[in-house]
C-alpha cells in the first residue's frame, strides 16, 4: 500500500479506481478545515430589533385575548369591537395602498370583492361556527386554545427563511382557536366579530406588517396591552411584562454573549455544492 501510495497521487475523485482502500484518508486532509466560515456576528441592537417581531406578534395573540375577555364578560360589546376594528383596517388598508405599484382603482375593486365574501359567508356561518364546539367543557376548550396559539407563534412568518416556517399552519392554528373561543360567546352576532377580528389580526395585519415593519411600531401594541391587562388582571401584566422584557433583553442578550463560542467546522466531508458556470 505504501509504495502505491508513493507511486501514484492520491485525487478527490469518484469516477476512477486509483487503487486505495474504500477508508484511505491522505495526510493533507485535515489542512481544508475551516472554523465558522461565513458565520455572521450579530450585535446586541440586531438581535433586539429581530426580538420585537416576536414580541409583536405575542402582543397581537394577547391583545385578540383581551377582546374575547370583552366580550366574554360583556365589557366590550360587539357593536363596538365591529366598529373600533373597522376603523383600523380601513386606516391600515390606505397604508397598504400606498406601498402598492398596480393601480389603486383595480386593486380596490378585487379586494373589496374578496372583504365581501368573507363577511358574507362569516355571518352566515357564524351560527354554526359559534354551536361547533359548545358540547366540549371549557377548561378542554382553553386548554386547546393555549396549545394552537402556541402553534401559531411557532410557525410564523418572522422574515427568516426556515424550514418549519408555514404561514397555512400558523393562520389555521390561529383560526381555529378563534372556533374554539366562539362558542363560549353570548350569540352568534359575538362570534361573527370574534370572527371577523381574527381575519383582520392575523391574515391583513401581517400582509401590512411585511411592507411597513419597523421597531418602533411595536411600542403601541405594548402600551396598549399592558394598559388593558392593568385593568383586567395583575398577574396576568406581570407575568406579560417580564416575558417581553426576557425576549427583548435577556434573550438577545445571552445569544450576543454566546456568539464568540460558536464553532462550525467545514472540510472536504462537507455535502458537494455544484456550481453554475458561465461559458
Amino acid at each position: 500500500m505504501t509504495g502505491r501510495s508513493k507511486q501514484k497521487r492520491w485525487r478527490k475523485i469518484l469516477y476512477e479506481n486509483q487503487g486505495f482502500e474504500d477508508n484511505y484518508t491522505p495526510k493533507t486532509f485535515l489542512r481544508e478545515l475551516q472554523k465558522n466560515r461565513n458565520v455572521r456576528e450579530f450585535t446586541f441592537c440586531e438581535a433586539v430589533c429581530g426580538a420585537t417581531k416576536l414580541s409583536q406578534q405575542i402582543s397581537v395573540v394577547v391583545a385578540f385575548l383581551i377582546i374575547y375577555h370583552g366580550l366574554f364578560t360583556h365589557w366590550l360589546t360587539p357593536e363596538t369591537v365591529l366598529l373600533h376594528s373597522s376603523v383600523a383596517t380601513v386606516a391600515g388598508y390606505a397604508l397598504f395602498l400606498v406601498t402598492i405599484e398596480e393601480g389603486v382603482v383595480e386593486a380596490l375593486v378585487r379586494h373589496s370583492k374578496t372583504v365581501l365574501g368573507v363577511l358574507v359567508f362569516g355571518f352566515i356561518f357564524s351560527p354554526l361556527l359559534h354551536t361547533l364546539t359548545k358540547s366540549i367543557s371549557t377548561d378542554t376548550i382553553y386548554s386547546v386554545t393555549f396549545f394552537v396559539f402556541c402553534l401559531h407563534l411557532i410557525f410564523f412568518d418572522y422574515g427568516l427563511e426556515a424550514h418549519m416556517v408555514s404561514r397555512a399552519i400558523s393562520l389555521n392554528a390561529a383560526i381555529f382557536g378563534s372556533i374554539c373561543l366562539s362558542s363560549r360567546l353570548a350569540t352568534s352576532f359575538h362570534a361573527f366579530v370574534l370572527l371577523a377580528t381574527v381575519v383582520e389580526l392575523f391574515v391583513l395585519l401581517p400582509i401590512l406588517q411585511r411592507r411597513l415593519w419597523s421597531p418602533p411600531i411595536v411600542l403601541p401594541t405594548l402600551v396598549g396591552c399592558a394598559l388593558l391587562l392593568h385593568s383586567i388582571s395583575l398577574p396576568t401584566l406581570v407575568t406579560y411584562a417580564l416575558g417581553l422584557l426576557a425576549i427583548n433583553i435577556l434573550f438577545p442578550w445571552l445569544f450576543t454573549r454566546a456568539q464568540p463560542h460558536k464553532h462550525i467546522i467545514h472540510g472536504p466531508w462537507d455535502e458537494a455544492v455544484v456550481e453554475s458556470v458561465d461559458f
